[in-house]
């Protein structure tokens, strides 16, 4: 037996483990490696992985003659599976780093859970594989993911009206793939096609509804940085922030306690990412909560403007005075209501002078 006969084997013997291992690390090599979402790089890598995907769903499904050797190593039909499930493990990975870092998990949980359950799915639901409908409706949501922020970093714009266009065309573009797929696999087409059109419809439906409730991060807008500090000031070219030297507990906890001499304002500051030539305006919504209506209440809106194309984030912040003691936020959002980040803290007053520290935020 070849070297080669031996690794393919050896291969067939231990896919699963090696398939959960080649997960993990590929996830942690996107963390690591996937930066900004409007460089040629991360674009073409997740287009070329969309490609690919298109390109072993059709070689799954014209190999006519090895429908059933999915679990045998020695026949194509095994590797074109693999090889499927590693590149929809790439893509879906890509879109999970990306989506949860463009804003609050705690405000966009849906659509990032809809993300982490195909993420996992593609790991522990390897017998679907070989299903028509299950591929198509990954590849489509694959697609739609993607085209939700690269539309608006072609179109130098955000909004309802880009989020439909990007729509739209994932619609036209799963239809001519599996109008393409139709005129080789007609039969196995025929036998699902209820089931996708199902399924299309369905994942199309759901994340819309899952936007205009804004459930979905405002990709491709993200919040590089922020906080509530008791001062904020320009110099030069870089900002200074001034706040109590808090111990490392204060990391660990969702609500950071802001101390201040009663009477003095307080600074909220913010700097989001935003494509090259994508300027926009964006808010700080200023809100406590009234513990006798256990709900939360605006009490200032902020109007701020952001321009595209600084790695770190356009910096900006907004001043806040006549803050009773209690809990606050501060909405980083849209001006279509859609949340980029969330600054916590819970206010107390102190009637001493506190030592401040300074941070330089460059």
């Amino acid at each position: 037996m070849s070297l080669f006969e031996k690794t393919k084997s050896w291969y067939g013997r231990y896919e699963r483990p090696i398939s959960s291992l080649s997960l993990i690390g590929g996830f942690l090599f996107d963390i690591v490696t996937l930066k900004r979402l409007d460089t040629l790089w991360e674009n073409f890598w997740i287009l070329s992985h969309i490609i690919l995907v298109g390109i072993f769903i059709f070689l799954i499904h014209t190999n006519k003659n090895e429908n059933n050797d999915e679990g045998n190593p020695s026949k194509k039909h095994f590797w074109y599976v693999n090889i499927l499930q590693f590149f929809f493990g790439g893509l879906l990975s890509a879109f999970l780093v990306f989506y949860f870092r463009s804003t609050d998990i705690w405000a966009t949980w849906p659509f990032l859970l809809i993300l982490a359950i195909a993420f996992i799915a593609n790991e522990s639901m390897k017998r679907y594989y070989i299903r028509l409908s299950f591929q198509v409706s990954l590849l489509f949501l694959s697609i739609y993911s993607f085209m939700i922020f690269f539309m608006p970093i072609i179109m130098h714009e955000i909004g309802i009206r880009v989020f439909i266009i990007s729509g739209l065309i994932s619609l036209l573009v799963i239809l001519i793939f599996v109008g393409s797929l139709f005129a080789y696999v007609k039969n196995r087409l025929k036998e699902n096609k209820n089931k996708i059109i199902f399924l299309i419809f369905s994942i199309f439906v759901f994340i819309n509804i899952l936007y205009f409730t804004n459930l979905i991060p405002p990709i491709p807008l993200s919040l590089k940085d922020g906080g509530v500090y008791n001062n904020v000031e320009k110099r030069g070219g870089v900002y200074v922030v001034s706040h109590e030297d808090y111990s490392w507990e204060r990391y660990f906890n969702l609500y950071k306690e802001v101390r201040r001499v009663e009477g003095e304002p307080l600074y909220a500051y913010s700097a989001v990412f935003s494509p090259d030539d994508l300027d926009l305006d964006i808010i700080h919504e200023w809100q406590f909560f009234n513990e006798k209506s256990r709900k939360w209440v605006t009490s200032s809106i902020i109007d701020l403007d952001v321009v595209g194309g600084r790695d770190g984030g356009f910096r900006t912040y907004s001043m806040k005075s006549s803050l009773s003691p209690g809990k606050w936020r501060v909405n980083i959002k849209t001006t279509n209501d859609q949340l980029i980040g969330r600054l916590r803290f819970i206010l107390s007053d102190e009637n001493i002078t506190k030592t401040l520290v300074e941070e330089i935020k460059k």
